[in-house]
Parts: structure tokens; C-alpha cells; sequence
């Protein structure tokens, strides 16, 4: 158990340091923007901020603290995670991925975001290093399919910890999403940094991202889903409305996660209409979980608040408990992504998206799903995990009590005014905003600079974070170590669930592929039927 705690809190070390950096350039960019002076501003600083934070936060931060979690999680399951040795070398190879890919991009060899679109060329040290955190990525996923099925041997009666089910949906998806990525890093973008050959398509490689850009998105979620369904209920004093409305939501979120990338390539030639449809319908299909997501933790959180005395019509929300920071970095991140969720809708309606693409809004919008609904999660699963991996109380506790809802302010001046002005026109990952003084510009400038009056708030509520969770690591007062405990669900029954429909998760999977087969074989046929006459990379910076 103590080796694989060290294993947990160094991906949490990782994941914090990560998350440190990133906010440090999210700070530069949100100023840039407001057209203030900064130390060392020019285009090249910028851009190179922006692929900074987009790789730190997105995919390291991200992957790091969701792997800390599963394995945390496999522990709880059944005293200790299985392939603990590999598990640790997949640390490892994880650590060498990342140190290459933020070399590159502190050096500038890589200014080509997190997205890293080809024209655009970046150092082969940078795709090579993302590529090997995918790697190592799917060694945890090999050590909590493993995990899994070790509790179904030992249980066959009952159905896993919906924590664990979660876990493995995850994995699963994540499987199935990296492909997309995986080909594009091994048959396109390495050979191409290296050399090898001269020019590369870009709608196939964009299209490929695609395939897992948009699963990534859930990747993020469902972890922070597990937080809100068999964390948050017991932090907050009640019960799970429901264990099999969750472990449906999981298994609908397998099968709908992956073939709905197109809806990101509207504005793309190439690719029949038809097929942006078919996605399009996938990504409206895929809002049905999240739904009953809102139902069932709502309905979680009102039965906490009425066992803790909450009277009337919305008496239970007052009486949760919002000085805890694990319970109110939830919350706030569950209402931020409220909205952000109506915007996605947004997005996926090939009309409406003709009007947000490519400006402003779209950050708005990612910022308050991985910005929020996932990072604010996470944020609140480190003060509740790292005390009892670590057997360290939590320090700096006020603080603690005040980063989230400095966050949510922070990310009510940030996002907000992001979606107001791309809707005025405002473009995304522009250098500056005032476009030469034009007159256009001065409608939005009020909004650039709410904007960054938010990137400050952010970036205060990040430092606190950050000092809590090393304050809590390094010089936290020494307590037992705590066993993790899951909330229970409303109604369960003795000896807990039997498997059911939902749990079995391999026929669940084997739909997913078909699901991917139907929505990708045709639109991929396509391209390569194509005049492809490549592009040579390009290298701004």
C-alpha cells in the first residue's frame, strides 16, 4: 500500500507543478489580451504561451491528477492495484514524455498549441514526448482493466464500486480515442519533424486529431463525473439518488464519446456533409447522460441538505456545507458548467457554430468545461485525496475554503465576457485585440479587459491551490492514513448491486468500435480518395 501511495502522490506532484506553470502563462495571455504591457511581450512569447498552458493543463495536469485517482481508486478496490512495478515504469516513461515536450516548447521549437496543427511544425522531441505520455497512459489504462477484473474475480456476485466502474469506462474510452492521435503522431507528424518526408495532409491529420480531440473531452469529465457521484454526496453529509441511473450514464458515455470529432470540422472541405451531420446528431445523443447527471447529483445534494435541516423550496442549498473545499469546488464547477454545456450544444449546431467558429467564444466555452466543470473538480478531489494518501492534514485550510470561489468569480469575468465578445466578432488566439485602432475593436475592448480583471482572479485562486497542495504535502501535521470511502447510494441493497446490463462493459465496448467504424470509414475513405498534394511545415517563430 505505501508504494502505491507514492505512486499516487507523485502524479500529483506532477499533475500540481503542471497546473502551476500552465496558470503562469494563462496569466501573460489574459493581459496580452486586454492590450496591457508585460515583461517580454511579443508575438512569439505569446504563441509560445499558449501552447505552454494548452499541453500543461490539458494534457498533463489532466492525465496526471485522472491517473492518481484510478489508482487510488484500484486500491480502494481491492487493497492494491495490479502491475504495481509496470505501473510505476509507466510513471516514468510519462515523466520522459512531458520533460521533452516542455523542453521543446520553453525553447521555442514548438509553437503550434496544443492542437498542434499541421502546417504548423514543431520539433520531433515534442510529438515524440506527447506520444510517450499516450504510451505510458495506456499502462495505467492496462493496470486498471487488470484492477477490474481482479475485483470481478473475487466478487462475481457483486457488481464493482461504481468509483472502479467509472474507472474503467475511462480506460476503455481512452483506448479507443488515442487511436486517432496514436496514428497521427507515428504516420504523420514524427516521420514529418524528422524529415522523413516533406509534406503532410492536414485535413486527414486534423481529422484524425479530431477522433480524439473532442473523446478527450470526456477523458477530463468522467473522472470528475466519479468525484460528483461517489464523493461528493458523502462530503456533503447525504446518499447517491441513484447507483444504476450513474453506471448507466458511464456506459452511455463508452458507446457516444468518440464518433462525434467532425462536428469540429464544419468549416472543413473534404468531408461530405452528410457525415458532419451524422456527428452532429452523435453530439446532441451524447447530452443525454450529462442530463441525468444534473438529475442525479442534484437530487444527491438536496438529500444532504434536507438530512442537514434545509427546509423549503431551495433551503437544502444553503444548509450544504460550502465551507468545505471539496464539496464547494464542486459546486461551483457544477454551475459553470451549466452554462458551458448549453454552448456546447452551441457549437454542434452547424449554423449557430458558422457564427462562434474561430472566435473568442470557443475559449469562453473550453474553459468552462476543462477549465471548470474538470479543473475545479480535480482541484477539490486533490484536498480531498491527498490528505489521506498522504497521512498529512490539510493545510492552509482557509485558503482552501477561498480558492474556489475566487475560481468561479475569476471564471465568471474570464468566460462570460469571452462568449459576449466573440459574438461580437472578437477572434481567438490573436496576439492583440485592438487590430490597429479599428473601430470594430473598440466595442470589445471593455470586454478584454473585464477579461483580464478574470485572468488575475484566476490566476490568485491557482496560486492558492498550488500553496495549499504543497504546504499540505511537504509540511502537513502527520495523521493515520485514511481508507477512501465512497457515498452510498439511496435504496441500496444489502450485499451491495449485482452486475447488471450496464456492468458489462466489454459488449459495451465492442459497440463503441462499431459505433466508430460507422461514423469515421467512409468520411477517412474519402480523404484518401482525394487530390492530396501535402503542405511543407511551417515554423513562425
Amino acid at each position: 500500500m505505501k508504494g502505491t501511495n507514492r505512486l499516487i502522490l507523485a502524479n500529483i506532484w506532477v499533475s500540481v507543478v503542471a497546473f502551476g506553470i500552465a496558470a503562469s502563462m494563462a496569466l501573460m495571455q489574459a493581459i496580452s489580451r486586454a492590450n496591457l504591457e508585460v515583461p517580454f511581450q511579443s508575438a512569439r512569447m505569446y504563441y509560445m504561451s499558449v501552447t505552454a498552458h494548452g499541453v500543461l493543463m490539458a494534457l498533463v495536469f489532466t492525465t496526471f491528477f485522472i491517473m492518481a485517482l484510478g489508482y487510488a481508486t484500484a486500491q480502494r478496490e481491492n487493497g492494491e492495484i495490479a502491475l504495481p512495478r509496470f505501473a510505476w515504469m509507466m510513471f516514468g516513461l510519462a515523466l520522459l514524455g512531458v520533460a521533452m515536450a516542455v523542453w521543446a516548447i520553453l525553447s521555442f521549437k514548438a509553437t503550434v498549441l496544443y492542437t498542434f496543427y499541421p502546417p504548423l511544425q514543431a520539433h520531433p522531441a515534442f510529438y515524440i514526448g506527447l506520444t510517450l505520455v499516450v504510451v505510458a497512459s495506456w499502462g495505467w489504462c492496462a493496470s486498471m482493466i487488470a484492477s477490474w477484473r481482479e475485483s470481478k474475480r473475487r466478487n462475481p456476485d457483486r457488481a464493482v464500486s461504481l468509483a472502479m466502474h467509472a474507472t474503467t469506462v475511462n480506460c476503455l474510452l481512452w483506448l479507443l480515442a488515442t487511436m486517432g492521435v496514436a496514428a497521427e503522431m507515428l504516420f504523420q507528424l514524427i516521420p514529418w519533424s524528422l524529415g522523413l518526408v516533406d509534406r503532410i495532409d492536414p485535413l486527414l491529420a486534423r481529422t484524425l486529431f479530431w477522433f480524439f480531440g473532442h473523446p478527450l473531452v470526456y477523458f477530463w469529465i468522467l473522472p470528475a463525473y466519479a468525484i460528483w457521484y461517489a464523493v461528493l454526496p458523502r462530503e456533503a453529509g447525504g446518499k447517491l439518488f441513484s447507483d444504476p441511473l450513474a453506471r448507466m450514464v458511464f456506459t452511455l458515455f463508452l458507446v457516444l464519446s468518440t464518433p462525434v470529432g467532425l462536428h469540429h470540422q464544419f468549416q472543413d472541405p473534404g468531408i461530405p456533409a452528410a457525415w458532419k451531420l451524422f456527428h452532429t446528431f452523435n453530439t446532441m445523443a451524447i447530452s443525454f447522460p450529462s442530463l441525468v447527471t444534473a438529475f442525479t447529483v442534484v437530487a444527491s445534494l438536496e438529500i444532504a441538505g434536507r438530512l442537514r435541516g434545509g427546509t423549503g423550496l431551495f433551503g437544502w442549498l444553503r444548509a450544504l456545507p460550502w465551507g468545505n473545499p471539496v464539496v464547494s469546488a464542486v459546486l461551483f464547477a457544477g454551475l459553470l458548467f451549466m452554462v458551458g454545456g448549453f454552448g456546447g450544444s452551441i457549437n454542434a449546431a452547424y449554423s449557430l457554430n458558422s457564427v462562434v467558429h474561430n472566435t473568442a467564444w470557443i475559449a469562453a466555452h473550453f474553459h468552462l468545461t476543462v477549465g471548470s466543470a474538470a479543473a475545479l473538480t480535480f482541484m477539490g478531489g486533490c484536498y480531498w485525496l491527498v490528505p489521506k494518501i498522504s497521512g498529512r492534514e490539510l493545510e492552509l485550510a482557509l485558503l482552501a475554503r477561498i480558492q474556489p470561489a475566487l475560481w468561479f468569480l475569476g471564471m465568471v469575468f474570464f468566460s462570460f465576457t469571452g462568449h459576449i465578445a466573440g459574438l461580437m466578432g472578437l477572434p481567438r488566439r490573436v496576439f492583440t485585440t485592438d487590430f490597429g485602432g479599428a473601430a470594430q475593436a473598440e466595442m470589445w475592448k471593455g470586454l478584454t479587459s473585464a477579461s483580464a480583471i478574470g485572468g488575475v482572479l484566476l490566476f490568485a485562486s491557482a496560486g492558492l491551490f498550488v500553496m495549499v497542495m504543497v504546504a499540505t504535502m511537504l509540511a502537513g501535521k502527520r495523521q493515520p492514513i485514511a481508507p477512501l470511502e465512497w457515498a452510498e447510494s439511496l435504496g441500496e441493497p444489502e450485499g451491495g448491486y449485482r452486475p447488471g446490463i450496464w456492468d458489462r462493459l466489454w459488449l459495451w465496448f465492442a459497440v463503441a468500435v462499431i459505433m466508430v467504424i460507422i461514423a469515421y470509414a467512409v468520411p477517412l475513405y474519402d480523404i484518401f480518395q482525394l487530390e492530396r498534394f501535402g503542405s511543407p511545415g511551417f515554423k513562425p517563430f
